[in-house]
């Protein structure tokens, strides 16, 4: 008798109500139709957030739910599809399911976006900067005061009313809020903190995987820089091996150009284009000559430039290398450098 009793207690714990047998059921048929589930965590998250979130976006993804766990995880076993390991470890607590067939890293994207001001509590983190605005609070003088002067924030009193004195920074990212600050911000109407909706991965039914949240919300501005350095690493390849599409070879021409000009003017090259730059050279080779010869140089009437006139540039290297040669050229000249350079000089 209590085997069979046993028996009947067993069937009706396993026998599911009508009204779990039909989301079960739901559940199924989403899985059929749609090909990405994604799951929100609702642990700690504010029941109006909740709310916010499900009017803004019910009409883009209709299919979304607070579904128990197991009626879940029921749907896909009588839908013979093997839940991956993660997905399973990741439904616990309450969450909120998405079906849908949109692209997953689109709607954790989209999700990432939505939030909701709230006022700060104490021990919340600052998670921007922090600025309490000049201007007339509405409160009025009295024990107040000493929090305004605790968190050094300069007011006046004026028309019976506390105003504050100038625009006052008083937290950074990072900070932790006191109790002090949490309540004088509540008084003053700043809600600095945001609330968001926290993704927990997505499945993909094509691919029958299960995509975790560090993995599905990505950092745009991070992949921005890293594209944008990518494409200035290919550009400079291109340049260096002189690829010919029409965006490196105009540089490619560009930088050609200047290595044939630096080469002409180390060979003493006379052109229109090396012209300015041959001169300039040569004036401060002379100029450096007449330095080297010290007083010998005013007794032949030659007066040295304090600054001699500086070549036009032709590229950095070049002007390094005619820095570094003239360093040398004072420091050693030889006899046949002298007279070189008195025949510049004189003719």
């Amino acid at each position: 008798m209590s085997a069979i009793t046993a028996h009947i207690s067993t069937y009706h714990r396993e026998k599911f109500p009508e009204k779990k047998v039909k989301i079960v059921n739901e559940v199924k048929n989403k899985l059929k139709e749609k090909d990405v589930i994604v799951v929100i965590d609702l642990k700690k998250t504010p029941a109006n957030l909740v709310h916010k979130f499900r009017k803004k976006y019910r009409k883009k993804w209709s299919d979304m739910e607070v579904i128990k766990n197991n009626l879940v995880r029921k749907a896909f076993e009588q839908s013979n599809i093997e839940m991956p390991e993660e997905m399973d470890k990741a439904l616990v607590d309450a969450n909120m399911f998405i079906f849908t067939n949109d692209n997953p890293f689109e709607v954790a994207l989209q999700i990432s976006k939505f939030s909701m001001p709230a006022p700060a509590k104490p021990g919340d983190v600052a998670q921007t900067e922090i600025v309490v605005p000049a201007g007339d609070t509405g409160l009025t003088p009295g024990p107040i005061l000493s929090t305004f002067g605790k968190l050094r924030i300069k007011t006046m009193v004026k028309g019976g009313t506390i105003h504050i004195v100038k625009d006052t920074v008083v937290a950074k990212p990072g900070d932790v809020i006191s109790p002090e600050l949490a309540s004088l911000l509540q008084k003053l109407g700043i809600t600095p903190m945001e609330l968001r909706m926290k993704v927990k991965g997505a499945y993909v039914k094509s691919l029958n995987k299960w995509i975790p949240a560090d993995e599905l919300v990505l950092d745009l501005e991070k992949y921005k820089q890293e594209i944008a350095e990518a494409y200035q690493n290919a550009l400079a390849l291109g340049v260096s091996i002189a690829y010919p599409v029409p965006e490196v070879l105009e540089l490619s021409l560009a930088k050609a150009f200047q290595d044939a000009l630096k080469v002409a003017i180390e060979a003493g090259w006379l052109s229109k284009e090396t012209a300015p730059y041959l001169i300039a050279k040569a004036q401060a080779q002379a100029m450096a000559l007449a330095a080297a010869l010290g007083d010998t140089a005013k007794e032949l009437g030659i007066e040295v430039s304090a600054a001699p006139a500086a070549a036009p540039s032709a590229g950095a290297e070049e002007k390094k290398e005619e820095e570094e040669e003239e360093e040398e050229e004072k420091k050693e000249v030889s006899e046949e450098d002298l007279s070189a350079g008195l025949g510049a000089l004189f003719g």
